[in-house]
Parts: C-alpha cells; structure tokens; sequence
C-alpha cells in the first residue's frame, strides 16, 4: 500500500501523456486532481485512479482562480502542478489568421502564467512544492509552418526558466520538459518498422517522477526527452 501524499493537479487533461502523468502520481501515493475545459472525457480515468474532476480554460484567470481555490478544498497540501494545456494552429505566416495565433499564445503562453502563479501562492509561503510544464520541440526550435505554436512554446519556457531562478531559493522546484518528438497514442500508434519511433508516454511520466525526486543539492530546471533513434 502505497502512503498517501499531497495533491497533484494536472491542468489540460485528457488522454495521451497527461493520463500517464494522473496514473503515475496516483501510483506513487499522490491525491489527483483533473483540470480540463470538459470534465466529460475524465470519466474513467477519475474512476480508475479515484481522482476528482474541474472544468476550467486556462486562458481565463477566473476559471483558474476557482480552479485552485476548488483544490484548496480537497484534504492535503498542493504539491505538484503540471500545465499541460496548449493550442496550435498551422500554416504559413502569411496566410494566418490573428485571431488563431492570438488564441495559440494565449492557451500555451498566458495559461501557463495563470496557472503557475496560482500555484506557486500556494508553494512558495511553505516553501516547497514543484511547477512542471509540458514544452515541445517548438519551446527551442521554430519550424516553418509553425510560428505561432513557437511563439507560445518559446514564451512558455522562458516563464518556466524565470520561475525556476525566482522560486529555486524559496524551495520550490520548477520544471520544463521538452518533448522533442511525436508521442505514441491510440491516435497515433507505432509503426511496427519504427517501433521506437515514438515516445511512450508511460516513459515520460516516469521522467516526470524522476525530476520530483532529485535532491534539492541537485536539481533540474529542464529536461529533454526523446526517442533514441530521433535526429536533433
């Protein structure tokens, strides 16, 4: 029986790799909570792992606000919260619509603020806790074709690497994950010729944990993943 520790909060949840994340904190004695714009998805992941559901965008900082404020409510401290939200639209530059590109920036870059601002009011005063955001190979590099997911990706690291610098010292350890390559899904299996062509999300979530449990006299502020046979 695996104790029970304090909340984690995994906010644009869904299927894919934030289900992994959910059942790895939940395996590893973490109380789960959910946070999506529909809570109707999260049926039976919350029934599998006993975590609870929150409908919240985000983008928007009231939804947020009642967001963290529902799990203040919840038995146990917050210590661990994942921005894993994000939106994208493709094509190219001159042909994009502002109002798409707006939206990609704020989902992936301003949701992230939000949500890392709530979070660390809450860490920060006990000094401790740990902030992780799920980043791409769009948070280093910009594709044509892709600006505006890069823009947001690149905004959303440099608010994690400013985090980290401002609340490192106050005992709160901040993560960014850079997933440099396609993640394995039902939507998106593997190619039996390319089996290791894609990463597991499992693997990922495992890396998550691997990060939560470095020593404070060693600890990461970013981690790259990706699969052993991918080009960078």
């Amino acid at each position: 029986m695996v104790d029970e520790k304090g909340i984690a909060l995994v906010v644009g949840a869904g299927a894919g790799l934030s289900a992994s994340l959910a059942r790895a904190f939940a395996g590893d004695g973490y109380r789960v909570a959910l946070a999506a714009r529909s809570t109707d998805k999260l049926c039976g992941l919350c029934e599998e792992i006993g975590a609870t559901a929150h409908a919240c965008d985000a983008s928007r900082a009231d939804d947020v606000e009642a967001l963290f404020a529902a799990v203040d409510d919840l038995p146990g401290d917050l210590e661990i919260v994942v921005f894993n939200a994000g939106y994208r639209t493709r094509g190219p530059l001159l042909e994009l619509d502002p109002v798409e590109v707006e939206k990609t920036l704020i989902v992936s870059a301003f949701g992230g603020f939000l949500v890392g601002q709530q979070a660390a009011r809450r860490m920060v005063p006990r000094g401790s806790g740990a902030i992780l955001f799920t980043g791409a190979s769009a948070s280093v590099k910009g594709y044509a074709g892709s600006a505006p997911f890069a823009m947001g990706k690149f905004a959303l690291r440099g608010l994690a690497q400013s985090m980290a610098r401002e609340f490192a010292p106050k005992g709160v350890h901040v993560g960014h994950f850079v997933i440099d390559g396609g993640i394995r899904s039902d939507r998106r299996p593997a190619d039996p010729q390319r089996p290791d062509a894609l990463l597991d999300p499992d693997a990922i979530a495992a890396s998550y944990l691997h990060l939560l449990k470095q020593p404070r006299s060693a600890w990461a502020w970013e981690v790259e993943l990706r699969p052993w046979v991918e080009n960078f």
